[in-house]
């Protein structure tokens, strides 16, 4: 099978330039400037992309795709949630612990890799989660059959909290792979939650407006500065998921990828919402940490264009909509957002070059570099053929009809992009197959 991608604009390690692409099976053969191609070549498939933009797929890092092995899970599963990632223009994900059973031991972490083999539609890897009771048995697994150790700070959905001082030193002292942590201070967020219950539960006061209030800047910076004071004290790689306040930034530095043991996530959503929508969206935009200010929002932006902020993830955490229609104090945290955070990002980037390849940076490329992801996240000669293409300048607006996630909704409903995920390939494929286990350098 051989397919030529010609006339794309392609966008890619810092350029932008009309070329052509050449896959051959699984993998990309060529690439080239010169558009001209021979009408006369052994090519399966000629896809004129004149107008279109070509971009690597997407590697979203963490994605909370709720399947565990029970295919009666009503907020999501493998073959639902990779269907969604596809059409948004994501080829690869690494999917988080937290799931029933949790992914905190070997055989845990095979069975997960049957399940993606059978049900998934992008390329798939998995962090194995930290608990108090299980660090020798993860520190004695091999560090190329995952991705990160996922460590949760604050309690989230999931219940997988670390808390034990000398487990963490352990932890963070003998460590062979990164370590990937959700940083909030449990003691902090459970003093307002008390509060904030005694006061408001029951009441008119009782709405999703109280969420940065209880998961505050205070509960996220003690704990990011914490965990970062411990990584640095024992020279540990360490990764901030989900940053989401102004004054966790001054902790982070934007030395090259490559020289940094502290990195830093941010997902589209914080970017994107921020504390006067939960006015409208209330608990559909509930999620850990909590969206916060807009100046945090405008803080994480410029961030990004700093490059104090390594890469963009989702954390999509689909649950079913009764659940979210709870009272906020009962109602769970998590937002789906997988099938449209490329054309989140993308809105802003368009018509600014710069904008436009730092994105693909942030989405594509610094996640394989991060994450030892071999032979992807780049258009390059020898690499897998996980492309996108984008066609910029046509409306789409998000509907509920559009929405292939099983729990069926999401906040950006009513949404208009202006642009369209024309087509993907995993491994080359663009007819909905190709996905494959995703190889981890250490």
């Amino acid at each position: 099978m051989k397919t030529l991608i010609h006339n794309a604009t392609i966008v890619n390690e810092g350029r932008i330039f009309v070329g052509s692409v050449v896959i051959e099976d699984d993998k990309i053969a060529e690439i080239s400037e010169n558009s001209e191609y021979s009408e006369y070549s052994d090519y399966s498939e000629i896809v004129d992309a004149k107008g279109l933009l070509l971009l690597p797929g997407v590697i979203d890092t963490h994605v909370h795709f709720r399947d565990g092995g029970n295919s009666e899970n009503p907020a999501g599963t493998f073959y639902s949630e990779s269907r969604a990632a596809r059409a948004g223009g994501v080829t690869s994900v690494i999917d988080m612990p937290n799931t029933n059973p949790q992914t905190t031991t070997l055989e845990a972490l095979e069975d997960k890799e049957a399940l993606a083999a059978r049900d998934s539609a992008v390329n798939y890897g998995f962090m194995l989660g930290a608990t108090n009771e299980n660090i020798d048995t993860l520190l004695a697994i091999d560090p190329t059959r995952y991705a990160a150790i996922k460590l949760f700070l604050g309690s989230s959905t999931g219940n997988m909290l670390v808390n034990n001082p000398e487990q963490l030193d352990h932890l963070f002292r003998d460590a062979r792979k990164l370590i990937v942590a959700h940083c909030e201070q449990e003691e902090v967020i459970q003093a307002n939650l008390l509060n904030a219950k005694r006061e408001f539960q029951g009441t008119a006061g009782e709405t999703a407006a109280l969420h940065p209030k209880i998961r505050n800047n205070e509960a996220c910076f003690l704990s990011t500065y914490h965990a970062i004071e411990r990584a640095r004290r024992y020279g540990t790689r360490f990764h901030v998921a989900h940053i989401s306040t102004a004054t966790e930034l001054s902790l982070l530095s934007n030395f090259d990828l490559e020289k940094k043991n502290i990195t830093a996530e941010v997902t589209p959503n914080h970017l994107w919402f921020d504390d006067r929508d939960y006015a409208e969206l209330g608990n559909l935009i509930k999620c850990n940490p909590a969206i916060k200010t807009n100046d945090d929002r405008l803080a994480l932006w410029a961030a990004l264009e700093d490059d104090l902020i390594d890469t963009i993830a989702t954390d999509h955490a689909p649950h079913p909509l009764e659940a979210k229609r709870k009272p906020y104090f009962d109602a769970p945290s998590g937002i789906p957002s997988i099938q449209h955070s490329l054309q989140m990002m993308l809105e802003p980037a368009i018509d600014n070059k710069e904008l436009l390849t730092m994105i693909v940076s942030k989405m594509c490329h610094n996640p394989a570099l991060l994450f030892g992801i071999r032979e992807r996240g780049f258009i390059r000669k020898g690499y897998k053929a996980d492309l996108v293409l984008v066609r910029p300048g046509v409306e789409t607006t998000v509907t509920r009809e559009s929405l292939l996630y099983k729990c069926g909704w999401s906040p950006l409903e009513g949404q208009t992009f202006h642009t369209r995920i024309e087509r993907v390939w995993v491994n080359g494929d663009s007819t909905g197959g190709g996905a494959e286990a995703l190889q981890f350098s250490k």
